[in-house]
């Protein structure tokens, strides 16, 4: 059997396109976010961090050798072949961000790096999967990720990610209810309210998109 010294964005996207499976496909096989399949496809160099790392060579171990043989072949095809044959691409997908507000605060996300650049604060944000409104995967992606309730108040807009290259689509949302706790302990190591005139202390005010910073001025 091959084996594979180190996994990349590259490789882990030809092993998707070897099983042939979608984007949530591929995630769900793995056991991690469609966020994660995405960025590699983004960033073909970056290597996953050890845990992904033994995720992808246990699904490369056990597939069959059809799919083995497959993979090698999208590894040593030209690049051009490559792009042509890998599926899905992150262009296509479509991310909801969630905005939420409880008072004077603001409910961020710590994520796992899966480069040099490590952990990152984020607003929490889902894929959002075909036939299902943005607004809904919003509400279902803050509780699955944070155990937060919350209503979407009002749009703010979506942009191509300057970083990602995903379709954000962006919600300012209010708490319901529901106490802010990691329910994602794969993809994030930790989940709290901050301060709304503190964001810039948590994610670069240079990459935060504009229509949230002033929505946080508004509603303070």
């Amino acid at each position: 059997m091959e084996v594979i010294d180190v996994w990349t964005g590259h490789r882990a996207c030809m092993l998707q396109s070897a099983l042939r499976l979608t984007n949530e496909a591929f995630a769900d096989r793995l056991g991690i976010s469609t966020r994660t399949v995405a960025t590699w496809h983004s960033d073909p160099d970056v290597e996953p961090r050890s845990e992904m790392q033994q995720l992808l060579d246990a699904v490369f171990e056990s597939a069959p050798a059809t799919v083995r043989q497959r993979f090698t072949l999208l590894v040593v095809r030209p690049s051009s072949k490559s792009t042509e044959a890998s599926g899905p691409q992150p262009q296509t997908l479509r991310v909801a961000i969630a905005v939420v507000v409880r008072d004077e605060e603001v409910l961020l996300v710590c994520r796992r790096g899966d480069d040099a650049s490590g952990i990152t604060w984020q607003f929490p944000a889902g894929v959002i999967k075909p036939g299902v409104r943005p607004e809904t995967a919003t509400v279902r992606e803050t509780l699955d990720e944070t155990g937060v309730h919350c209503a979407v108040r009002r749009s703010l807009g979506e942009r191509l990610h300057p970083v990602t290259g995903v379709q954000c689509v962006y919600f300012l949302c209010e708490y319901l209810a529901g106490d802010a706790t990691n329910s994602d302990v794969v993809e994030n190591v930790d989940v709290t309210w901050v301060p709304k005139n503190a964001v810039g202390r948590f994610i670069s005010a240079d990459t935060i998109y504009p229509p949230i910073l002033a929505a946080l001025e508004e509603d303070a």
